[in-house]
Parts: structure tokens; sequence; C-alpha cells
């Protein structure tokens, strides 16, 4: 029984006859369509505001099912925006081009598709956005970009939906998706203690440390506290590029610590080989990505469901109008599995 204070549902079609329009035109208007002119959209939508219309989930989720039994037309492109130095460079990750794959997928779904701008000497970010409204192109995935910073402060950013992956961008400060990699840590050294081993020891880089960075330091640190004191190793933080010294280093803390297995953040197989170490005869190795860590013993982070989670997040963007940097930030973290693997033997005694 409705509340008698109940008023009778706004139906699109009705705010189009108030307004002289056709119902197709405030369909596209609510959605945020860049076929109808800004004026006409911000008309309607402060109208359907006003008259209190209010979508119905009932019809929203029959558009969804019906959509999903058709095939489904492209009608409109996602952004996928690359400002590495060296482009190609980004999707020869294995992890980064399986986010491409997964959007990519999840886009196709929903009747877009993902394509990617670079951004160079003749791609400037000014003439990037005016392609960008040219050809409507409304929403935008901030592929990691890890050491490249791009210099792209003054793009309109709030004319866009836009999320990201990863933490490693510091601008701009969207919502994002990554990997749960705290809880991917400590799950990790969690198996490697099951498995038998008791001295594991953390390789990463110095700036994993940075608390607004990755979050594999956290989940180690939390993870030594399943060890014995005398068995919690001090973390070997590699400052880049790798050289010399740094292998030198590496060794000195190898004979101190004395682990019998690593769980590394990083590609570590040829800083093993040029200490002199064998993988896993002198010391066994587990990674926090099977997919790009050199060996096959640790985490799938799952990256393709990363990449369709990136996407359905700046779907519900596009669909709310929610443009621009969030007030209130967002994070979404998709959790990994530990995969067994040659790298890290089972030591532990059959029963």
């Amino acid at each position: 029984m409705e509340p008698e204070n109940s008023l009778p549902r706004v139906s699109m079609r009705e705010i189009a006859a108030r307004l002289g329009v056709s119902h197709v035109t405030v369909s596209m208007a609510l959605r945020d369509n860049p076929r109808v002119s800004l004026a006409t959209r911000e008309k309607i939508k402060k109208a359907a505001e006003e008259w209190g219309y209010r979508r119905d989930p009932l019809l929203s989720a029959l558009a969804t099912y019906r959509k999903s039994k058709t095939t489904t037309t492209i009608h409109s492109v996602v952004a996928w925006i690359n400002a590495w130095e060296r482009p190609d460079e980004l999707r020869g990750y294995k992890e980064f081009d399986s986010y491409w794959k997964g959007a990519s997928q999840a886009a196709e779904k929903f009747g877009y598709r993902l394509e990617e701008f670079r951004i160079d000497k003749t791609m400037t970010t000014f003439r990037l956005h005016r392609i960008f409204q040219t050809r409507g192109i409304r929403g935008i995935l901030l592929p990691p970009h890890g050491p490249y910073q791009p210099a792209w402060e003054d793009f309109p950013w709030s004319d866009y939906s836009v999320a990201r992956f990863g933490r490693s961008l510091k601008h701009p400060a969207a919502h994002l998706v990554t990997a749960d990699q705290l809880t991917n840590t400590f799950v990790a050294v969690e198996k490697m203690i099951e498995r038998g081993y008791k001295r594991i020891g953390l390789i990463t880089f110095e700036t994993d440390l940075d608390p607004r960075g990755p979050h594999f330091t956290a989940g180690f640190l939390s993870a030594r506290a399943l060890l014995h004191d005398v068995d919690a190793l001090p973390m070997f933080c590699i400052k880049e590029p790798v050289t010399a010294e740094t292998i030198d280093s590496f060794r000195a803390w190898m004979a101190e610590q004395k682990p019998d297995a690593l769980l590394s953040t990083v590609e570590q197989k040829i800083l093993l080989q040029k200490a002199g170490y064998r993988v896993p005869e002198d010391v066994a190795v587990a990674v926090t990505s099977v997919l790009d860590g050199g060996a096959d013993s640790g985490m799938d982070q799952h990256p393709e469901e990363i990449g369709r989670v990136g996407f359905l997040l700046l779907n519900s963007l596009l669909n709310d109008s929610a443009r621009g940097i969030p007030t209130i930030f967002r994070q979404i973290l998709v959790q990994g599995s530990w995969v067994d693997g040659k790298s890290l033997p089972d030591r532990r005694r059959p029963s």
C-alpha cells in the first residue's frame, strides 16, 4: 500500500510532452548523450529533477536483460590514455595487457569500444581534448604509469568521467580499481609458511614504501606476525636502476639474513642470477604477480577481472553523469589467488 502523500511516477514521455521534445531526446539527455546539445541536456535534467522523475528499477533491469540477449551495437568510444615515454612498453606487461582485455570485453558488452590514445609531442593534452569533444568521448580509463608521471595537470578532467587502475598515478586522483595488494601479500606469506618455509624475506622497490603507493609492504609487515621473532626478516629494498652496488648489497643482505624463501614484488630473476643464486636450489621464490614476476609460484592477481571491474566503475560514473575529480575518493579492490609452482617447492613432510 502506497503512503498517502506519494505522487504518481513521472515518466519520460510526460517530461517530453511538457517540454515539447521527443521521449528519445529526454532519454538521451538523462544519459548525458553528447548528441543532445548541452543546453538541452541541462534543461531536461533540471526539469526532471523538479518534477520528481526517478528511473524505474524494474524497467532498467528489463532493459539490461534485453540488451544481454541481443547483439550489442557499438555506439560510443571509451578512451584508454597511454602517456608512457615508450608507449609500446605499457601492454608489454602481461598484467596491464590483461587490464586492457578485461576492460575491452566489458565495454563491448555495454555498447562501447575501448580505444587507445597516446600522448606524445604531436598529441598534446589540448589536442586530445579537442578530439574527445569532436567524437563525443566522455569516459576515460587511465592505466598504470609506473615511474612515468604525465604532465597533464591542465587537462580539463571536469568534462569527463574518469577511472584509473592502480595507485601509481599521482594525478588525477580519480576513483580507482586495483589488486588487493595488502591481502594478497598476507596470503602469499601465509601460503609460504604452510609449505614449510620459516625465514621469508621481501624484495621490493624503494618506491613501494610510499603509503600512497602499492600496499605490498603493509601486507608483508602484517604477515610477519605469523612468524617467530627470530625469523621476521627485514625487507630488501631496491632503488632503480639496479647497479653493481645493488647486487653487492643484495649478496650482503642474503648472507646476513639467510632467508629460506623470498617473496618478491619485482621481476627478480636477473638480480638473483647476477648475485649467484639458483632458484629453487639455493633459495625458493614466490612473487606477487605470477604473470610478470619471473616465477611460477605466488599470486594470480586476476588482472582481467580488474580490467572488467574498471570499466564497470567507469560505466556507473557515465550513467550517473559523474564527472571530474571526486571529492569523496573511491577504491575497489580485487583479491587474488595463490598459485603453486616449481619456484617454491612444498617442503612439508608427508603425513
